[in-house]
């Protein structure tokens, strides 16, 4: 092993790194061309010795701690730049662990994915953005992706990591407020958040905006979910529902909150599971004659008063009643008993509750600046900003997405007038007119009619 002079690191930028402060992590860590040796960084705070072993030939090459904080080096002499390693990590607890580096991969989402983003038309935005398991080459993990144009750095943080947000710093994909990183090793039902650090300094932890699963109540970390596990048994209430005439049937609707149609009264009048209401709500459904079900949103919220009107994972049905393949076993019953599911969506507002979307970035990323725009005094949530491209794609991606991975067969839009009405519950001179002096929301009119074509 050769050693490597510590004065080759731009030192300014390793003390950025080493703050939490640098933008591209790629620069700093994974392998590095060096001549005709390759130079490999690791940082890892909770490791005693870290060693790189070759796949090609099985060497295993010790790496030299070159600061305390963390940062190991190593130089593999005569190889390629794309020499496949793995890390070889003995922690200060005793314990080891052999992983890839998540650095030695290169960019994972394509530029359709990001031009179609940046256009406000991606419609399965669901499918690339949030926590996913995937395969790379031969290494299972999981890819995460956030779009948070305005930050400094973003790492993902979680108990697979110590919450620690100088380990799994992200990429930025230039030119998208995209950040992307692949994990090597981590799996289902990993607890994560985005560490964000603003342009000001100030560091937020975050919920994935497009967690498929979440906590609810005081605990607020996202959970990788698998949602290509479940299979569907109402392919026949999905077939025959392409052909039926849906205005020129009857419809009867029983509209209801799962969390207080029935309690355990004798177990703490704890909720009902998704599975214990396909086995008591569905019946009772059934036996009253209903066509329908419509369910108050069901989407994760905190705030258990809003009874789901004020929602912080827009992607993640609400795990105070079960897992996600729970919620759509219930849809699944319902179906199966001839009962269309109809959602509550809230695409008006969200609230202000600090891991959720408000100032995201340390901006105003996914509400209006102004509050004469951006607020809602009565209710004490933020105004989605209609008239960005990346805002209307992450909500009519949302709507698609409940249509699509739950087989909900309808969505019934809430405060619909908020949207709508510029002046909306404000006095003169608390709310700003359209460009034409009128009182109507011309972007959310544009959304809402570009939501039903796409829909």
């Amino acid at each position: 092993m050769k050693r490597f002079d510590i004065s080759v690191l731009m030192t300014d930028e390793l003390r950025a790194f080493l703050h939490g402060a640098h933008s591209d992590p790629f620069r700093i860590l994974g392998p590095h061309r060096l001549r005709d040796d390759v130079l490999v960084r690791v940082f890892r705070p909770d490791a005693r010795e870290v060693s790189i072993k070759l796949d090609n030939n099985g060497s295993v090459v010790p790496a030299e701690k070159i600061q305390g904080d963390g940062l190991f080096q190593a130089t593999l002499e005569k190889c390629a730049r794309d020499v496949p390693y793995t890390l070889k990590i003995k922690r200060w607890d005793g314990s080891e662990q052999t992983t890839r580096d998540p650095y030695s991969y290169g960019v994972i989402m394509g530029e359709v994915d990001v031009h179609l983003f940046a256009e406000g038309q991606h419609w399965r935005l669901y499918e690339k953005f949030g926590a996913h398991l995937r395969q790379i080459g031969d290494d299972n993990g999981v890819y995460f992706a956030v779009w948070a144009p305005n930050a400094q750095r973003v790492s993902v943080v979680g108990d697979f990591n110590g919450w620690d947000g100088r380990v799994h710093a992200m990429r930025r994909l230039i030119g998208s407020g995209v950040w992307e990183l692949f994990i090597p090793g981590i799996g289902e039902n990993a607890h994560y958040k985005f560490e964000i650090r603003t342009g000001a300094g100030a560091i937020f932890l975050k919920s994935d905006p497009f967690a498929f699963f979440s906590q609810h109540g005081k605990e607020t970390a996202s959970l990788v979910y698998d949602l290509n596990r479940y299979r569907w048994a109402d392919g026949a209430w999905m077939e025959a529902r392409r052909s039926k005439n849906m205005p020129r049937s009857p419809l009867t609707i029983y509209e209801v909150h799962l969390g207080s149609w029935r309690r355990k009264a004798e177990e703490g009048n704890r909720f009902l599971s998704y599975l214990e209401l396909a086995d008591t709500l569905l019946p009772y459904v059934v036996e009253m004659g209903y066509t329908h079900i419509e369910l108050m949103p069901v989407a994760e919220h905190p705030f258990e008063g809003s009874w789901g009107y004020q929602v912080t994972n827009y992607y993640a049905p609400t795990s105070r009643f079960g897992k996600p393949d729970e919620f759509r076993h219930f849809v699944d019953r319902c179906h199966q008993a001839g009962i269309g599911v109809i959602m509550d969506w809230v695409p008006a507002h969200f609230p202000k509750d600090a891991h959720g979307l408000a100032e995201f970035d340390g901006t105003d990323l996914y509400e209006h600046m102004d509050p004469r725009q951006g607020e809602h005094a009565d209710w004490g949530t933020l105004i989605f900003n209609f008239g960005r491209n990346e805002v209307r794609n992450f909500l009519i991606a949302n709507a698609l997405f409940w249509l699509d991975q739950y087989h909900i067969d309808g969505l019934r839009v809430d405060a619909v007038a908020s949207m709508l009405y510029l002046d909306y519950s404000r006095k003169e001179g608390q709310w700003i007119p359209n460009a034409f002096g009128g009182r109507e929301n011309l972007d959310a009119v544009y959304f809402l009619k570009r939501f039903n074509e796409v829909c």
